[in-house]
């Protein structure tokens, strides 16, 4: 959409607004997608719920904090961007469309999630980095084929124990919250293979080496006294990563390696989440 249609959606009713908006989408798109993100919408216009083939739904970076019930006629759907909205609360109606697969939630001013979303059982990848929530939504754990977890950004300071019930769970991101400590749970899930845990309050970390499954763990800009052991090819960004060697203590005093020990370059920029 150019900038002077955006200008025009800004200025005219919502209901005027729907016409300009879906004066190209008379009938169902034939990649059965839907993009109006960016459209300054403050509500969904109707006419896209009658696509009840559509699969993808994508509504991020708008005004939205409400969404019609006649969005339960898109049964079908399996991707939803809801990201950089106004919603409060997560509209129960996004609960009914059980094909989801990925739901994109973050960057809103959610403080929590409904029990509802256990309906969702076909979620892999759920996006709730940048919201208000101080603890992680127990309805989290019962998302039994999720395998992404974004949760950056929020007021965490620890993860509830029933997590190590999603089995499929293989990446977990954490960054940006108020971890102190770094969560046991994750302990107990030896088929992570991502462990984000970047700029937290975290002092020490437990040995990583026994999770089998763990490929990159990424635990830079936090107050650690060392860096977390981890098996042999993992991947490890942040303070005395295999790049640096973490300093040796001697007699309970932290030691700065030698002069003559090799120093490799310093370890890679922090990779962007999938």
């Amino acid at each position: 959409m150019g900038n002077s249609l955006k200008a025009i959606a800004a200025l005219v009713p919502s209901s005027k607004c729907q016409k300009y908006l879906l004066e190209d989408l008379e009938e169902m798109p034939v990649d059965k997608m839907v993009d109006l993100s960016g459209s300054q919408l403050r509500r969904l216009p109707l006419h896209v719920c009658s696509f009840k083939e559509l699969v993808k739904l994508y509504l991020s970076d708008n005004n939205l904090n409400y969404l019609p019930p006649e969005l339960e006629q898109l049964q079908n759907l399996q991707i939803l961007a809801l990201d950089f909205n106004n919603f409060k609360a997560l509209p129960l109606v996004v609960c009914t469309l059980k094909q989801l697969c990925i739901l994109y939630l973050g960057n809103n001013k959610l403080c929590s999630l409904p029990l509802e979303l256990r309906l969702l059982q076909n979620l892999k990848t759920l996006w709730i980095e940048s919201n208000c929530l101080q603890r992680l939504p127990e309805v989290v754990c019962e998302l039994r084929l999720l395998k992404t977890l974004h949760a950056g950004s929020n007021a965490l300071r620890t993860l509830p124990g029933r997590l190590r019930r999603l089995q499929e769970l293989r990446s977990i991101w954490l960054s940006g919250n108020l971890l102190a400590e770094f969560p046991t749970v994750l302990l107990d899930m030896p088929l992570l293979e991502v462990i984000d845990v970047d700029r937290n309050s975290i002092r020490f970390f437990p040995s990583l080496a026994h999770l089998p499954g763990l490929k990159l763990v990424i635990y830079d800009h936090n107050p650690c006294r060392n860096a977390p052991k981890v098996a042999k090819g993992v991947r490890r960004v942040g303070r005395w990563s295999e790049e640096t060697p973490e300093p040796r203590k001697r007699s309970g005093a932290v030691v700065e390696i030698t002069l003559h020990e090799k120093l490799s370059p310093p370890p890679a920029a922090k990779p962007e989440p999938e």
